[in-house]
């Protein structure tokens, strides 16, 4: 067992501390890693996206609407409304001849800090396709039109579009979902908790349906080799999760959520894993998770160097001063 922890300093001084939670199996789902917290229940937020938009593959809708692979790509997103993502919000909204308000996860201004000033100096406001898990919302509408299901309340627990997404999330994390585990994500769709080995499993899962012929191959193989090609779609110019994969080439998948988690799947070395910052500052994620990397071998020399910046962050304050770093430790 190992204690991992991530550092934030001012000046020669440790100013705050933030707790992790790790495990990692291998193919036989033997955990080669762990800080010893393998059956805490963990919302993994927007981390489970990809196995969220498995009945929208499965419902044949990205053939009938003739969607993309930019377009499958952003169904598994966390977008920061860049003029890359908006481009493929809005073609895919006008294949499906709906409208914004079809949306129901509400409306929030874009995460890119540069999108949100040229929004706002343009004298537009904000609307669904905005809203980072758009994608994903889209997704689920585009799912339930082809499998011709009502589309008013496809949030609604009961309905049957979840349904399907709960049946795919308890195949891929081989865990029983029972209304005790049941919550409501930022953007009102059903959100779930597992504990943390189950997660771990979920990304073995993934490279098994990847690279072999299980149960959910074909949707998985669509869903990963559109998200790998285009990793810049999945969270932004700027976001970790993304930059983890353009470095690592489609290497490693990962996909960060709310409150500190981060999934993961290295496709050679057959391994996944799961983070959870324990307080759920985001900004002790990418730190963590490259000295995860470091410990385990699962990076190159040369990729430890172009991801040197997110493994020791510098942090500077309005003046443009330096401050301080964050940096994490594994014991």
């Amino acid at each position: 067992m190992s204690k991992l922890t991530t550092f934030v300093t001012r000046g020669n001084i440790i100013e705050s501390i933030h707790g992790v939670k790790c495990v990692v199996q291998n193919f036989n789902y033997k955990i080669i890693f762990t800080t010893g917290h393998e059956l805490d229940l963990v919302y993994p937020r927007s981390a489970i996206k990809i196995f969220q938009a498995i009945p929208f593959i499965q419902s044949e809708a990205h053939k009938k609407y003739k969607l993309s692979k930019k377009e499958i790509a952003i169904s598994c997103s966390s977008h920061c409304g860049e003029k890359q993502h908006m481009i493929v919000l809005h073609n895919w909204i006008k294949k499906i001849k709906i409208n914004n308000n079809s949306l129901k996860c509400g409306i929030h201004n874009p995460l890119n800090l540069d999108s949100s000033n040229k929004l706002l100096s343009s004298g537009k406001k904000p609307n669904q396709l905005h809203n980072n898990c758009a994608g994903k919302h889209l997704g689920m509408i585009s799912g339930c039109l082809s499998n011709e299901m009502d589309i008013k309340n496809y949030l609604g627990f009961n309905h049957p579009y979840q349904k399907l997404i709960r049946n795919s999330l308890e195949n891929i994390t081989k865990y029983k979902i029972t209304k005790k585990q049941v919550g409501i994500d930022g953007c009102s769709a059903p959100q779930y908790a597992f504990p943390l080995q189950n997660l771990s499993t979920s990304m073995v899962n993934l490279i098994k349906n990847y690279i072999g012929n299980e149960g959910l191959s074909t949707s998985i193989k669509l869903l990963l080799d559109s998200i790998l090609k285009y990793p810049q779609l999945i969270g932004g110019s700027k976001k970790f999760d993304s930059e983890l994969m353009r470095i690592t080439k489609g290497k490693i998948f990962s996909k960060g959520g709310a409150e500190g988690v981060l999934l993961f799947a290295h496709k050679e070395k057959k391994i996944g894993g799961v983070i959870k910052i324990i307080d759920g500052n985001e900004r002790a994620l990418p730190s963590a998770t490259t000295e995860i990397f470091k410990k385990l071998s699962l990076v190159t020399k040369n990729e430890q160097q172009k991801l040197s910046d997110w493994n020791n962050q510098q942090i500077y304050n309005h003046a443009k001063i330096k401050v301080g770093r964050i940096y994490a430790q594994l014991k």
